[in-house]
């Protein structure tokens, strides 16, 4: 995947070395997502043992990692983190909380101090973006996205450098899910509203047909309308039987659509559990929920 890598060294706004203790709370009834997922257990995280029984057989998984932008000040503090094939998880969090750098630690673009990250049993830690890519990961920053000089078709063809000859097939498959780009394949990215850069983004993404994609909060200054449509895409693109690990900010939608959550807080795990739960657990919505849903 070719696009412009974000800067490795801007930390998230606020985001501190401080451990907390993980919270507790109780699981409530709440509307099944689209798909059913295994129950995780109790929300609160406590101890590690959910986490090492469930990753047993994840595509991707994460475990204890400590990682940061400067020197000797960690912005995760032992984050764990593991997604099954076929699996939409949602991470949310308080700003600071560490989010976008998980996401970055496991596309190699946040240094990993201690802790692994593997996909499909191959230890892949602080490998460079362009190996991971190969390897079937692929990954939408929140911000500069695009190639706003190129086109749409332009800006696909970059995402397809690694499999030029596949071009036409994944060209045909991003425009299944984003029929829009194929009726203005010519128009230059940078004439794009911001809901239109972020289907161009997702599509390059997908253009490499990856079987793990990372989303660092796709909705992220769009209209209501527009947001909506995102988490239908991603849903779409899940469908389709990529696996998604997406970091957002509007909480509550994102818990809807989820198959599993973790709510991140201070760089560790707080709260782990399907989006069912998680969305109706009185702790989640006292700490979280109340402000997230409204960001």
């Amino acid at each position: 995947m070719s696009e412009p890598e974000p800067n490795a060294e801007r930390a998230e706004a606020g985001d501190e070395a401080v451990a907390v203790p993980a919270q507790s709370a109780a699981a409530q009834d709440a509307p099944e997502p689209e798909e059913a997922a295994e129950t995780a257990g109790s929300s609160a995280v406590t101890d590690r043992s959910d986490h090492l029984a469930g990753a047993q057989d994840a595509v991707l998984r994460a475990d204890e990692l400590y990682a940061g932008y400067i020197p000797g000040v960690n912005i995760l503090n032992g984050a764990d983190l593991y997604v099954k094939k076929g699996e939409l998880i949602g991470i949310i969090g308080p700003n600071g909380a560490g989010k976008s750098t998980l996401l970055k630690s496991l596309f190699g673009l946040v240094n990993v101090r201690t802790g692994t990250v593997t996909l499909n049993g191959e230890d892949i830690t602080n490998l460079k973006a362009h190996s991971l890519v190969s390897r079937g990961v692929g990954y939408v920053p929140q911000t500069n996205n695009v190639f706003p000089s190129l086109t749409i078709e332009e800006n696909l063809e970059m995402g397809a450098f690694q499999v030029p000859g596949k071009f036409k097939e994944r060209f045909e498959f991003v425009c299944e899910i984003f029929p829009a780009l194929r009726e203005r394949r010519k128009q230059r990215a940078g004439s794009l509203s911001g809901g239109e850069r972020q289907m161009v983004a997702m599509g390059r993404a997908l253009m490499t047909e990856p079987s793990v994609l990372l989303l660092d909060e796709p909705s992220a200054g769009l209209s209501p309308k527009l947001q909506d449509l995102v988490f239908i895409q991603a849903q779409q693109i899940n469908k389709a039987g990529v696996t998604i690990i997406m970091v957002e900010q509007n909480a509550r939608r994102c818990l809807q659509i989820c198959h599993r959550g973790y709510v991140l807080d201070q760089g560790r795990n707080a709260y782990m559990a399907t989006g069912r739960e998680l969305i109706n657990d009185p702790k989640v919505i006292q700490l979280y929920l109340g402000t997230l849903a409204r960001a």
